[in-house]
């Protein structure tokens, strides 16, 4: 059993158990699925501040809360105790590609060249981790939900914006990691 979750699920599982998210959540409590919410959730709880954007009543998505912190908890969990020893496996064709731009030690779940204290304060490592976590930010906002609400709640609901939001997603994930994502690592 415990290898069970130990492994990759195939996609023909996983996928359909995060679909029926959906209509779990719907039916459950009409309750919309979404993580980037949450920040905003946090924000009301947290800041007495008199700002408009987070008088609301807070409490009728303290769920949304729960469930963000059962994903910290479960990564936290399947770090300790459901770790592949193994090193991360790239593929050759890849691995090659980047370690022409020094990047070759894949022991951590993300390149420890890239990721770390260190790089943080290199143009590079600003770029990659400051700039890029503001873009996604902003785009989360701009966009009116993240990839999840879009593509798993909103797609399933027909939503035009959810269609058009999630096409954006993929050609911004397409020229991000084809064209910009080598510009950055030359650097």
């Amino acid at each position: 059993m415990f290898e069970l979750i130990r492994q990759p699920w195939p996609w023909y599982v996983a996928g359909p158990l995060i679909g029926l998210t959906v209509p779990a959540l719907l039916l459950l409590g009409n309750k919309s699925f979404g993580i980037s919410s949450s920040l905003r959730h946090i924000c009301a709880a947290c800041i007495p501040a008199n700002i408009s954007f987070f008088k609301y009543d807070w409490k009728k998505e303290a769920w949304n809360l729960f469930f963000v912190a059962g994903i910290l908890v479960g990564g936290v969990v399947a770090a300790h105790f459901l770790a592949n020893p193994n090193p991360v496996q790239v593929h050759p064709k890849l691995a090659n590609e980047l370690a022409s731009y020094g990047v070759d030690n894949y022991n951590q779940l993300v390149p420890i060249q890239l990721m770390n204290w260190t790089s943080l304060f290199t143009l590079k490592g600003f770029l990659l981790m400051v700039f890029g976590g503001f873009l996604v930010g902003f785009g989360t906002r701009y966009a009116g939900g993240c990839t999840s609400g879009h593509a798993i709640m909103g797609l399933s609901n027909l939503q035009w914006p959810s269609l058009v939001a999630t096409i954006c997603f993929m050609v911004g994930g397409f020229i991000m990691a084809n064209l910009l994502l080598p510009i950055i690592l030359s650097l």
